[in-house]
């Protein structure tokens, strides 16, 4: 963790930031290139912000509230304004010309759970259970605790989308994907197993998940200030797709079809994050479905800067800076790969510089500070 003290070493958090979202969103759509490439960040993690919010800018930190779900059982109700203000103040101060914010539907899932390791540790670190699921049969579909839109709590997304600094805007979601929470739901190895076994039964929760991503996303473009719709739906690994790149275009990439069209018709981007290798189906993802943007970059599958020698033209390139190094590289050795980075990306426009996939916290805080720092200079 860096201390207090070293933060004048760095120019975040900025005293008087000078946010521009209409500006970010020319520069990812082509319509202008800026003299330097906007930040993007897809999450941060609470731990960091925590720090920055509470030793750097001096205010007092707020627990992230819950929303009550069925899953947690908690009972701190989503509409305490303290942590979506913190929240605003972070994503402001450190110079991004948006808040990112995600939540999702209560569609309960099994969790793993196992100590953090993290310097910054967070107690425990859950996964998602890859064998056991709530749904495996039609009766457990039936009896699956299905959500409706109107238990869906927008005070968060309202709140912080009319409390926004001037010239900020907000990039918003439903939080995890459709291929993730249909994988979740029914787990990694019963999804596969279904796949051949039952496909009418992927078909109805793919329709039932599906279909309340669509409420939500309908209800999402109608806020005032909403500059893009950025969701994420991990759909690779290291060297392919989860499931094949066929059953992905047959079962899921109609949806996002369909909640990039409702984008669209708002006047407003579709940007995608999706971890892992997914160039069997970008083709699709851009052609068909019409994403506007690409996040979540690994050098040891395509470093952004060869993905936009590829796709550049079509498409944004979000992010891009290697997590790996992020974690690692000493902060001098990561000072010189982002501004590489930069000098390699940001002439061709359609660019904005962050993390290749997000800041959890086994990210050293200074990395993080360096980052921005190197990108805001």
């Amino acid at each position: 963790m860096i201390e207090v003290s070293n933060v004048s070493d760095y120019c975040v958090p900025i005293d008087s930031p000078t946010p521009d979202a209409e500006a970010f969103i020319r520069c990812l759509m082509g319509e202008e290139r800026p003299q330097k490439p906007p930040l993007v960040e897809y999450v941060v993690d609470d731990i960091h912000m925590c720090t920055i919010i509470s030793d750097m800018l001096g205010r007092q930190w707020v627990p992230a509230p819950s929303n009550g779900t069925k899953e947690t059982g908690s009972v701190q109700a989503f509409t305490e304004p303290a942590y979506w203000d913190n929240l605003i103040e972070f994503w402001y101060r450190m110079g991004y010309d948006f808040v990112r914010l995600e939540l999702s539907l209560d569609l309960p899932r099994h969790h793993l759970l196992t100590e953090d390791t993290a310097q910054a540790s967070e107690g425990q670190r859950a996964w998602a259970d890859e064998h056991h699921r709530p749904i495996s049969s039609w009766e457990d579909f039936e009896q699956y605790p299905w959500p409706t839109l109107t238990e869906a709590d927008f005070f968060p997304h309202e709140y912080i989308d009319s409390h926004l600094p001037e010239g900020m805007g907000l990039m918003s979601c439903h939080a995890g994907g459709i291929c993730e929470h249909v994988r979740w739901i029914m787990s990694y190895e019963g999804l596969s197993l279904a796949l051949y076994d039952n496909p009418e039964l992927i078909s109805a929760v793919i329709e039932r998940v599906g279909t309340l991503m669509e409420q939500y996303y309908q209800r999402l473009v109608h806020l005032d200030n909403l500059i893009a719709i950025f969701p994420g739906d991990d759909m690779g690994f290291r060297t392919q797709t989860l499931i094949s790149p066929d059953d992905l275009r047959e079962y899921f990439l109609p949806w996002h079809r369909r909640f990039a069209q409702i984008a669209h018709d708002a006047k407003l981007p579709y940007f995608l994050h999706s971890c892992g290798n997914i160039e069997a189906i970008m083709k699709d993802l851009i052609e068909d479905v019409g994403i506007d943007g690409k996040h979540s970059f690994e050098d040891s599958i395509i470093p952004a800067g060869d993905f936009q020698k590829r796709y550049g033209e079509q498409i944004a390139v979000l992010g891009g800076i290697d997590i790996h190094k992020l974690a690692s590289y000493s902060p001098e050795q990561l000072r010189g790969y982002v501004r590489s980075m930069i000098d390699e990306c940001a002439p061709s426009g359609r660019f904005a510089i962050g993390s290749g996939n997000s800041i959890p916290s086994y990210i050293p805080l200074e990395n993080y500070l360096t980052m921005l720092d190197e990108a805001l200079r």
